[in-house]
């Protein structure tokens, strides 16, 4: 595009914008921010002086890039500040964007999705494998293995390029994350909160904390600077709730996320998710030069909290939602056969990873079904809709779920011309839910695209909530939506649903949901707890294997939750006709006014279509009224221009009125950005209510800057504490370990002279025995022991092999004061170099062997064996030697096979606590508590001498008993 397209006629680029901008607000009807804008000009602030929001602001976006034919990035609707910012990404744009294709090149050209050639029985044996899986962590780590040349997600980035992510790609990306995640201390069952927009390092961070046995927290980026206040008290309350250990964030974040880190206690560090994968040298190689011991991953089970879902707060402080893997895939496979997806299915999403809809129902769907997701972020779609359904053509998408509101804009904002030569016709199912379904939007849907091949009966309304893990209920896929009309006088008087007749115009509206999903059941009660019946509006309950266990953390809001015999109450009001879940709103935000009942959303409707105010920014709650014994109906709407506000709220008064027979007793008109929404754009009923109780629903938020400047001032002493107290600590633990060492350094020269004359094992084993105990106890090293029982036994059953996991150089001080004295241990050859170190192996009469020379390891393994058969028990560490990372290393063969030809017990060891005091590669011992576990034995089977499966079998049993009682993934 040449430097002449920067004239439109006679104007420029600059005459043109300033145009469009004057424009648009002459639209939006607001005189007030017309003379602000005439004054200011230029430099007129996009927000605070004009008025326009995100929507505003991706209209906006939308003329300019037609006046100019060009592309601006999506991050212009959240950077841009001033109409100069806006002006400058243009020019910008202009000089470096070349010519467009026209729209309909563009639509026309497809992309179907490369699938590797697999035959129907390798896929069908690929589903069996993932049918087995008890955890979404096998999942991944079946599909990198098995299935590892597979594209699994196709992601369109910033540019629009599309960057393909395989199912090997993301196991090797995510083990580089769970390695660095391990490094820094997170160990199997803390939190690790992600904070990072729809890219690649989402999912590798998601699958690599998996994959660590960790616990992933998401949630959502900062995006509006001017509730950045707002936005660190809401994430705060969570991180803190959560107990997150650590934050994973991006760099443009990484300010911010450290603003929350004073008021999170249990946040060890913000990292940056690049920073995070660069501690393992597996990210930069492909799945097929990584060895398998390079591919860390927990042992997780079925019962193991997945992921902690926070709800969106509409009705409340956010709730973390515990989700396990078995309630995971429940929901999961439950959903699969009721949608019926397949191995042609191409599955398309916008949906933000952090909300239930995005991250289970666009991601583990077709993760679990090997099918393959086309994704790309929510700014990309918010700021030219068509690129959803333009994705859906190029990729040839069959499944593809959305709230309401993104049908809605499909409708008023995309152009024929940017669509032109579309073809919907793959699409089977379009999935509408997460919000209130409305019918005017479906049908005005169904209409428009009819003639780009969507088929009505593929938009079908679905139900479903975070503590279901996500869908509760759907139709049949291909039915389409079903309505029901109802007499609106016998609904909100008594709850009666009693269909209307034909032309009743003040009839009430519901769409149908469906019918429960396979495994799941639901049931409508009244407030008696009774059952109700058919078309009576009662509280909806469901129970199911996908149906949590409760909040994080909330046991008061986990009483609320659950009933009796597993049922969990929704929260949702509803009713059952002919077999069809009709959802009518949510419990806590109905209004009850002189006996009626009133809902909320009906009430936004109607005010919404009152001219000047903003579209989705009304809403309608009840406040107590002492006088007349019953609810005040108010209505609070945001307007564009101040200065008409009381023939706004005399609109507002009278439409509903009209419609509903009775008008609000107040009408608040508030200003632009005043009613505080969800991190996924819902309205927080409850939250403007408190607002409005408490005064501050019309107070203008500060400008961004002062919001960071408070914010850091409350974290500046907060800050200064925490490093006074870091000082203090790192000082004194200096100061203990090196009290520590020099108590150990004296105990072993004590006990080194004792024994250097003494030349009986027994006696020189024992003195070692309680010399550590006593050490333990003086360094305040407290070592609990679970399995005890198991030494009782010992000592009718010896001789045993004792195994137990290395982990530090603290193992030997804990295993020589808690496993039997009599016990002789197998150590390196190593050690007889070492001065001390060797007269009291030598004293004690334990094993020095040399590894390097096959021929004397074959030697040695035979006196071992003969050691047990004389009665004498071994400990032999398997995995022969210790790192700073956590996990269990491979196990070497030598205290197996001794099993095997001796027909002695294995008895496992486990020691969890150990690495945390005294890690690899530092010098200075912490206190703490160290917890060691026995058992249960590992026996072989009699007649299996030099039975290498017998030998195998061993190994591999008591390396899992091992890793699930220290705690710490197979490596």
């Amino acid at each position: 595009m040449g430097a002449s397209t920067m004239k439109l006629g006679h104007k420029t680029a600059e005459e043109t914008t300033k145009d469009i901008v004057n424009t648009l607000l002459a639209e939006l009807g607001s005189p007030r921010t017309l003379e602000v804008f005439a004054r200011k000009n230029s430099a007129a602030h996009v927000e605070r002086d004009l008025g326009l929001g995100s929507l505003e602001r991706v209209e906006l976006l939308l003329r300019l890039d037609s006046a100019f034919s060009i592309h601006l990035p999506e991050k212009v609707v959240a950077e841009a500040e001033t109409v100069a910012d806006l002006l400058a990404a243009v020019q910008k744009q202009v000089a470096e964007e070349p010519e467009a294709p026209p729209a309909t090149t563009e639509a026309a050209r497809t992309l179907v999705v490369a699938r590797p050639e697999v035959s129907t029985s390798d896929r069908e044996g690929l589903l069996r494998e993932i049918a087995k899986a008890e955890t979404l962590t096998e999942v991944i780590r079946i599909r990198g293995r098995a299935d590892a040349d597979a594209q699994h997600i196709l992601l369109y980035e910033d540019d629009e390029k599309i960057r393909t992510i395989t199912c090997g790609e993301l196991l090797a990306r995510a083990s580089a994350v769970a390695t660095g995640l391990t490094a820094r201390g997170v160990r199997p069952g803390d939190t690790v909160a992600i904070m990072l927009p729809t890219s690649a390092e989402f999912f590798y961070t998601f699958a690599g904390i998996l994959l660590a046995g960790a616990i992933p927290v998401p949630i959502y980026p900062p995006f509006r600077a001017d509730r950045i206040a707002e936005y660190a008290s809401r994430q705060s309350g969570i991180l803190r709730n959560a107990e997150a250990r650590l934050l994973v964030t991006f760099r443009e974040a990484e300010t911010v996320a450290r603003l929350l880190e004073p008021g999170v206690p249990s946040l060890i560090d913000v990292v940056t998710a690049d920073r995070l994968a660069e501690s393992s040298n597996s990210l930069v190689l492909p799945l097929t030069e990584i060895r398998p011991a390079e591919i860390l991953s927990h042992p997780a089970r079925g019962s193991d909290t997945a992921f902690l879902q926070y709800t969106s707060g509409s009705t409340g402080n956010p709730k973390g939602v515990v989700l396990t893997h078995a309630n995971l895939l429940a929901n999961i496979r439950s959903m699969t056969e009721a949608v019926g997806v397949s191995a042609d299915d191409v599955a398309v999403s916008w949906l933000p990873l952090y909300h239930d809809m995005g991250l289970i129902g666009a991601w583990f769907v077709p993760l679990v079904n090997a099918i393959p997701l086309v994704v790309m972020s929510p700014l990309a779609f918010l700021t030219r809709p068509e690129r959803w359904l333009r994705a859906i053509h190029r990729h040839r998408g069959t499944l593809s779920p959305a709230p309401n509101f993104a049908y809605e804009l499909c409708v008023r904002k995309i152009a024929e011309k940017d669509i032109e030569g579309l073809d919907l016709s793959s699409w089977r199912a379009a999935l509408n839910g997460a919000e209130p379904v409305r019918a005017e939007t479906v049908e005005r849907f169904a209409q428009k695209f009819a003639p780009y091949g969507f088929r009505r009966e593929a938009l079908v309304a679905v139900y479903g909530l975070a503590e279901s893990s996500l869908g509760v209920a759907a139709p049949p896929m291909g039915s389409g939506t079903r309505l029901d009309r109802i007499q609106r006088v016998p609904f909100e008087g008594e709850g009666r649903a009693v269909p209307a007749v034909a032309g009743e115009q003040s009839a009430l509206e519901f769409v149908s949901a469906g019918r429960p999903l396979p495994g799941m059941e639901i049931r409508i009660v009244e407030s008696d707890g009774r059952e109700a019946g058919e078309r009576i509006e009662g509280r909806l309950l469901f129970r199911g294997a996908s149906a949590t266990s409760g909040y994080y953390r909330n046991p008061e809001a986990t009483r609320e939750l659950v009933r009796e015999n597993g049922w969990l109450d929704s929260g949702d009001l509803a009713y059952i006709a002919e077999g069809d879940l009709f959802i009518t709103g949510r419990a806590k935000d109905l209004i009850i006014k002189g006996g009626r009942n009133l809902y909320p959303h009906e009430i936004e409707e109607i005010a919404g279509r009152v001219a000047g105010v903003r579209a989705g920014c009304v809403v309608a709650f009840g406040v107590p009224d002492a006088a007349s014994g019953t609810e005040r109906l108010v209505v609070a709407a945001e307007a564009r221009d101040p200065a008409a506000r009381d023939g706004i709220a005399q609109d507002i008064t009278r439409a509903v009125s009209d419609a509903l027979g009775l008008p609000p007793d107040i009408v608040e008109i508030l200003p632009v950005h005043a009613i505080p929404k969800t991190s996924s754009g819902k309205l927080r009923r409850s939250e403007t209510r408190r607002l409005y109780l408490e005064g501050k629903l019309s107070e203008e938020p500060p400008p961004a800057w002062v919001q960071i400047g408070k914010l850091a001032a409350r974290t500046a002493l907060p800050l200064t504490l925490s490093a006074a107290r870091s000082l203090l600590r790192r000082a004194g633990q200096i100061a203990y370990g090196i009290g520590a060492l020099a108590l150990f350094a004296a105990a072993a020269a004590l006990v080194w002279l004792v024994l250097l004359p003494v030349r009986n094992h027994r006696f020189a084993r024992g003195l070692i025995h309680w010399a550590s105990r006593c050490l333990l106890w003086l360094a305040a090293v407290r070592v609990s022991v679970v399995g005890g029982e198991f030494l009782d036994e010992w000592k009718k059953s010896a001789p045993w092999i004792f195994a137990p996991n290395h982990s530090s150089y603290l193992d030997i001080l804990i295993f020589l004061a808690f496993l039997p004295a009599e016990a002789r241990y197998v150590a390196k050859g190593e050690v007889r170099a070492m001065p001390f170190i060797r007269t009291l192996v030598a004293r004690s009469g334990h094993f020095a062997f040399e590894r390097s020379d096959p021929q004397a390891r074959i030697e040695q393994a035979a006196e071992i064996e003969r050691a047990l058969q004389c009665g004498g028990s071994v400990v032999i560490y398997p995995e022969g030697t210790f790192t700073a990372a956590a996990g269990i290393r491979p196990f070497q063969l030598g205290a197996f096979k001794a099993a095997v030809n001796t027909g002695r017990p294995i008895c496992p060891v486990a020691l969890r606590g150990a690495r945390e005091l005294l890690r690899d590669q530092t010098w200075l011992p912490k206190p703490g508590r160290v917890t060691m576990t026995f058992g249960p034995l590992v026996s072989p089977r009699s007649g299996t001498e030099n039975d290498w499966r017998e030998i195998v079998c061993l190994r591999d049993q008591t390396r899992e008993i091992i890793a699930q009682g220290a705690g710490e993934p197979l490596l």
